[in-house]
């Protein structure tokens, strides 16, 4: 094999960043593309030495990772649009979404998500419901997982470091008579990491505070792709078992409940850019299942708690819920290119999404009373009764929209769009957005965007009962915004490239949990208030000398709670991502990637101080061995321990925030043959 130069490899790490599929629906050059996007590439994802997917979305402009306490479950914060699932934002396989009916996100099982098999990553920045409908409310995620020309050949690897974390996977791309064939196969497990809650939402007779999170599991993912001229077929799976509890699912330390999600996901697509002349098309049905169960009861407050007179729970308030949730999706798209200057595109398509089983155990009723002593022993079956959160849920979905890409002038293009979603269960919403991109001058790119998008509100927002905290509203609608945002790319030489984008958005209708003063439960889930936000993201990319590439971001915004007049609080107001990557010699190469996060005020209800900034170090070193196919990968997190804490929500008891990203080491080893 021939060794590569040190300019080459370098560019390799970038791979195409140029084009970008997820803003229009096709394929087209990023700079003139009718959104605020980015790519990440595998070779980027390699040359970071990335391990999971919140690895590599740290590296967006305008997008931080904040932690639920429940499961230490990533939140997706987009310019400033922070709570506490993150429903707000779409994350897609393979264009495919993988929301779950029951939390409207990515499910709170989730655990991490790997990264070998992904060839490039999408992120829209911004509304995306006019293509995509529901929940591309804040922001959109794509992964592209990898073709069988991606993975020619097969390639093995291992990685094991701290916190007892094990993986080992074979990726494999090929021919199988006459179909392309790409697979994934990955096993892993970890112990978590254990940094301390200093205090809990648990009575102080009671408590397990202070004491280590819980954020242990294992892990099995699979991803099997078949082609064969336009025809394409993915079949995934994730499967994650014995996950801890992260602080708590009620933000109390629970060192035994432990959780499980399974999601099995197929979809085959059929596209066609052009089936005549002037004419092309697609179409393509996906099927998700997804579960969330327990395998060990969640101790919501732990052993010895007391409610009420005199009423103690012996092993604590036992709760073991589970849901399984089916979701199938028919689209189908035309394209007509035969007028002058215009590409059309008209799609629409059905979801039939069925939250079809529901079940719970747990030793206490809907008002606290204890079943017995509110011991183990005490769980009780209320699957078949009406005293379960949640009965089965059904929703149906029919949508349509029209697009049209217009190039007006030579350098002017005009992408105008609208989509109607009808929903069986809350009724319509129509979301427009216009985008207008000047290419100024060869080197200067102008864009001018407005968008609309909405975030429906999930099963348990409407449906959920018997749950003396929070109860469901079936009259609840949808959240929705409108954003604006003007965004210049400017490329000064072939070594150097900026990108500014400039945002304005008006929330409204949000969906929130709001005091009852009816009986239980204490909060009722309804439509209140809005929230106004703006800000600026730059971004640059400098080849600054042979082999060195500097890159990075600096993102700025403020949102404002528009009853209060105050912060919304929690997200940063600036966060700045810096990464250098240098091929030092041929076949070694190392990045660096510093995370700066500062300027997260609490909002009004919560009175403590605003969250503690901080800058955090990763580094990654590459070589191949001696010339082979075998590399050798050493990756360290955190290198200088900052003491990195995400919020934790107002009233929740955890006062000290949540600890995360401690100090780290990983050392990874791949072949490919």
């Amino acid at each position: 094999m021939r060794a590569q130069s040190d300019e080459e490899e370098l560019a390799q790490a970038y791979g195409d960043q140029r084009s970008v599929s997820i803003a229009a629906g096709s394929r087209q050059p990023l700079r003139q593309a009718p959104a605020v996007a980015s790519v990440v590439t595998a070779e980027m994802i390699r040359t970071m030495g990335a391990t999971d997917l919140d690895d590599v979305l740290r590296s967006i402009a305008g997008l931080h990772i904040a932690r639920s306490a429940n499961q230490y479950s990533p939140q997706y914060v987009f310019r400033g649009i922070f709570s506490q699932l993150t429903p707000q934002v779409l994350l897609l396989q393979n264009g495919v979404p993988m929301t779950t009916s029951f939390a409207g996100n990515k499910g709170n099982v989730w655990a991490g998500y790997p990264v070998e098999h992904i060839e490039r990553i999408e992120v829209i920045r911004g509304p995306g419901s006019a293509l995509y409908g529901a929940d591309a409310f804040a922001g959109v995620i794509n992964i592209l997982t990898k073709s069988a020309a991606d993975t020619p050949g097969t390639q093995v690897g291992v990685r094991a470091g701290s916190f007892d974390t094990r993986d080992v996977w074979v990726q494999h791309g090929g021919k199988l008579g006459g179909l392309d064939v790409s697979a994934y196969l990955r096993v892993g497990s970890t112990a978590g990491a254990d940094s301390v809650i200093e205090k809990d939402a648990a009575q102080a007779a009671a408590t397990r505070a202070p004491g280590p999170i819980n954020t242990s599991h294992d892990a099995v993912d699979g991803n099997l792709e078949l082609a064969r001229g336009a025809w394409r077929g993915h079949l995934g799976y994730k499967l994650r078992s014995n996950v801890g509890s992260g602080a708590g699912v009620s933000s109390a330390l629970d060192p035994v409940g432990r959780g499980r999600s399974e999601r099995l996901h197929a979809d085959v697509s059929w596209t066609a850019p052009r089936v005549v002349s002037g004419w092309g098309g697609g179409l393509q049905a996906s099927l998700l299942r997804y579960s969330e169960t327990t395998s060990t009861p969640y101790a919501l407050l732990p052993a010895g708690t007391v409610v009420g007179a005199g009423n103690v729970f012996t092993d604590g308030l036992l709760g073991a819920p589970g849901k399984w949730d089916r979701q199938f999706r028919l689209s189908a798209y035309v394209t007509y290119t035969g007028f002058s200057g215009h590409s059309l595109r008209v799609g629409l398509g059905h979801d039939d999404l069925n939250l079809y089983r529901t079940t719970e155990s747990k030793n206490f009723l809907p008002d606290f009373t204890r079943i017995g002593t509110g011991s183990a022993a005490d769980l009780t079956d209320f699957s078949e009764t009406t005293l379960k959160y949640m009965l089965p849920q059904r929703r149906r979905v029919d949508h349509v929209y029209i697009q049209d890409e217009w190039r007006f002038l030579p350098d002017w293009a005009l992408t105008a769009g609208v989509r109607r979603d009808e929903y069986s269960d809350f009724g319509s919403t129509t979301n427009p957005r216009f985008a207008l991109v000047w290419s100024a001058a060869y080197d200067l790119t102008v864009k001018l965007l407005y968008g609309e998008a909405f975030r429906a509100p999930s099963f348990n927002e409407q449906y959920g009962i018997n749950n003396p905290v929070q109860g469901g509203n079936p009259d609840v609608q949808p959240e929705t915004i409108r954003t604006t945002e003007v965004a210049l790319g400017w490329v000064p030489s072939r070594e150097l490239q900026f990108s500014l984008s400039l945002f304005r958005y008006q929330m409204r209708d949000i969906i929130r949990a709001v005091a009852n003063n009816a009986p239980p439960p204490a909060n009722l889930i309804q439509n209140r208030g809005g929230q106004d936000g703006h800000g600026a993201e730059l971004e640059f990319a400098w080849d600054a000398m042979r082999g060195l590439r500097l890159s990075g971001n600096l993102a700025l915004q403020r949102s404002m709670d528009d009853r209060t007049g105050t912060d919304a609080g929690y997200a940063p107001h600036r966060r700045a991502y810096l990464q250098a990557d240098w091929a030092m010699v041929r076949g070694v190469s190392v990045s660096a990637q510093l995370n700066d996060v500062a300027g997260r005020l609490r909002p009004v209800i919560d009175s403590r101080p605003p969250i503690r900034d901080y800058t955090t170090l990763d580094l990654a070193a590459r070589a191949r061995l001696g010339g082979t196919d075998l590399e050798l990968t050493l990756m360290l997190r955190n290198v200088f321990g900052a003491d990195a804490r995400e919020p934790s929500l107002a009233r929740s008891g955890i006062v000290n925030d949540l600890p995360v990203a401690p100090r780290a080491a990983f050392v990874q080893l791949q072949y490919r043959h």
